[in-house]
């Protein structure tokens, strides 16, 4: 527990006892695929509650709370609510990846065989390596960032893993020199 937490004992909508000061609701996320509820409009308590947490994501309920002025147990149910609703998918660290072992980054872009899209995402999922895959529209069909530990496992993941699947027809690879996450203002 943070310290400003041992000191009060604990507040409406605390979490429970053992639980890490940084850990936030979880909710129950939609997975992939399913239907999540309709959209609630999100209030400007809500977008600020939002910006907090993405530049901070181990921040303490009760430090949102007193940065967006409203009670505990408010910043607390609102945040369940945005897990709930599928707004905040869930809650990380931002990794340099050069220092975990992961120096060589790289784009991909695939062409692959038409409505082979669900079938092609499952199968990028469970490359070593792979951060973000995107299906987008233009001169090839998939956007797929991978982290590897050097262009030696870089190459084998494109010659080797990727160019095996029988729905990609083509791939490229953009070899990234450098990168920096763009992270919101605090």
């Amino acid at each position: 527990m943070a310290p400003e937490q041992m000191a009060e004992g604990p507040e409406p909508g605390a979490l429970p006892a053992g639980t890490p000061s940084g850990t936030l609701p979880t909710g129950a996320p939609h997975a992939p695929g399913a239907e999540a509820p309709p959209a609630r409009p999100l209030d400007v308590i809500d977008q600020d509650i939002l910006r907090m947490l993405q530049a901070d994501g181990r921040a303490s309920i009760r430090s949102v709370a007193e940065r967006v002025h409203v009670s505990r147990a408010n910043a607390y149910a609102r945040i369940n609510r945005l897990v709930e609703d599928g707004v905040i998918r869930g809650f990380g660290a931002r990794v340099n990846h050069e220092r975990a072992g992961q120096g060589t980054s790289a784009y991909i872009t695939l062409k692959i065989v038409q409505n082979s899209w669900r079938t092609v995402r499952e199968q990028l999922r469970q490359l070593p390596g792979a951060a973000h895959i995107a299906l987008v529209g233009g001169d090839f069909d998939v956007l797929l960032l991978v982290h590897v530990s050097d262009n030696r496992a870089l190459r084998e993941l494109v010659l080797t893993r990727l160019q095996s699947l029988p729905e990609v027809l083509s791939s490229r690879t953009l070899l990234v020199f450098e990168e920096e996450d763009l992270e919101p203002l605090g």
